[in-house]
Order: C-alpha cells, then sequence, then structure tokens
C-alpha cells in the first residue's frame, strides 16, 4: 500500500512540473511577443506615402514595408502618419523606430541614422519648367541657360543633389539658393515666373499636375516634367536599431527576388523604376 501511495505521489509531481514548464514556454515573450516598433511616414507625399479616403496609411514606401512586416514576425508595425520634418527629428531621437519618406541617401544623414545595407525603391528626381523651356533635358542645360531655381531646404537631399552636380561642375554652376522651408509649392513657383524651374520628384508630380483631381491640373498644358536622374531611396533606422535594420535587410532583398517592388512601382508610379538599376549612380 505503502509502495503505490509513493508512485501516485511522485506521477503527480511529474505531471506539475512538467505543466509548470509548459505553462512558462508559453508565456515567453522572446517566442511570443512580437516587439513592436513604430514606422513614421510622411502622410502628405503621395504617391510615396499619404493616408487614403478611409485614413488608412498608404503608398508606394508604406505598402513595401507591409510587406516587410509579414516576414518579420517578430516585429508587429505600428504606423505613424507625420511631416517629413517631424519623421526625421522624431527617429534621430527615438520617437519612431524608422522612417520612410522617399529618403535619399547623403552623407550628412550616416551620421545620424542607420542606412541598411538594402534600399527601399527608387524615385525619379525633375524639373518642373514652363512648356516653351522644355529644351532643357538636364542640370547642365539648365545650368548653361543661367536660370533660376526654386528654394530648396538645405536639409533636404535634394539640395544635395544639386550641390554634389555643382562640386563636380564648378564652370557650369546651377544657382542653388537654401530655401527657410524643407520644400515650396515648385510648380506654383514656376507658373507664377517667381523662377524658370523647380526640382520635384515625379510621382507629386503626376498627381499635382496630370492628375484630373490635382490642384495644378488646370495648368497640365502649361508645364513640363524632364527627369535628369532615377535616385535610390531609402528606410531611415534610428541608431539603436541595428538588429531591427539587419532584419528589414532579409526581408526586403527577399521581396525585390520577388519582383514585389516592381509591382509597387508599377501601382504607385506608374513604371517600373527597376528597369532602369543598372543605370542608377546614387
Amino acid at each position: 500500500m505503502k509502495k503505490h501511495l509513493k508512485l501516485a505521489v511522485l506521477g503527480l509531481a511529474t505531471i506539475s512540473i512538467l505543466a509548470a514548464c509548459n505553462s512558462s514556454e508559453a508565456s515567453s515573450p522572446s517566442e511570443d511577443k512580437a516587439q513592436k516598433v513604430k514606422v513614421a511616414y510622411d502622410q502628405a507625399s503621395k504617391p510615396i506615402s499619404w493616408v487614403d479616403e478611409k485614413g488608412n496609411p498608404t503608398g508606394y514606401d508604406v505598402e513595401v514595408m507591409k510587406l516587410v512586416d509579414e516576414l518579420l514576425p517578430e516585429y508587429e508595425f505600428e504606423y505613424v502618419g507625420t511631416t517629413s520634418d517631424d519623421l526625421l527629428i522624431g527617429v534621430e531621437q527615438g520617437k519612431y523606430q524608422v522612417g520612410v519618406k522617399n529618403a535619399f541617401w547623403t552623407q550628412e544623414r550616416t551620421e545620424k541614422f542607420i542606412f541598411p545595407k538594402e534600399f527601399l525603391g527608387l524615385s525619379s528626381a525633375g524639373l518642373v519648367l514652363k512648356k516653351e523651356n522644355a529644351h532643357i533635358k538636364s542640370l547642365a542645360d539648365f545650368a548653361s541657360a543661367d536660370f533660376s531655381l526654386a528654394p530648396i531646404a538645405a536639409n533636404n537631399a535634394q539640395y544635395t543633389i544639386i550641390d554634389e552636380y555643382n562640386k563636380e561642375n564648378p564652370d557650369n554652376l546651377v544657382k542653388l539658393q537654401a530655401g527657410d522651408a524643407f520644400s515650396v509649392d515648385v510648380v506654383q513657383w514656376v507658373n507664377e515666373g517667381r523662377v524658370d524651374g523647380g526640382v520635384i520628384i515625379e510621382g507629386p508630380f503626376q498627381k499635382q499636375v496630370l492628375a484630373e483631381d490635382g490642384p495644378y491640373y488646370n495648368i497640365k498644358d502649361e508645364v513640363v516634367y524632364n527627369e535628369f536622374a532615377v535616385i535610390k531611396t531609402w528606410p531611415l533606422f534610428n541608431k539603436k536599431e541595428q538588429a531591427f535594420a539587419d532584419a528589414y535587410d532579409k526581408a526586403i532583398k527577399q521581396l525585390q527576388e520577388e519582383k514585389k517592388t516592381n509591382e509597387l512601382s508599377n501601382e504607385f508610379y506608374g513604371r517600373d523604376l527597376f528597369e532602369v538599376l543598372e543605370n542608377v549612380e546614387r
């Protein structure tokens, strides 16, 4: 009788220990709880990133990050719409873990942010010009014509693009003026004759000028967009988020191999910018 009683007690003890172990494993945060990260996006940069009519974040940059999120179960993405300036400051200070805003690479930004190994997308940069100046096809043409350029904020990567051109072409400089605001309404400035041209991204130009519901659709036959470069764009990670940036690299590489980024480029920009990737210098 004592022998059977001891066996029964031992069996109950074993069951209790196993139950405790299983309970401990199920509640392990490293296995069951995804790390929450805030993804900031410029909410007024259609078709790159914006808030749709239902209040949902969308756009090329945002939709790519949503696909990245699907491949990273260890992370839970929370999208936060904000301004371009707040995004830069917020990511640098750790308010957001990563930010997307059609960001170009600059040396100055590498001191504030982590640039991952893999880029996010491609962006067409061009000049807005009056139709009579449509023969201006490059920055060199623009400089040779001695044309005036709409101001660009010094912390805007578009400023860096023009500055780099000027450093490489000291005998044919574009008149570059730093503005107070991050960006000015270049289409309006050109249309009003305040300047001869302005730098703009193709997507916003299409939405502002060529789309029927665009604010400048009424002048679509009076201004032109002439592309001068296709440039890689990047997500900006907080300096403490190297592990997150590494995880992003693996996911985005898979998406590029599966041509998902090509599909989104066609969907949001109306063209597959990845087709000219081999000619992209920056």
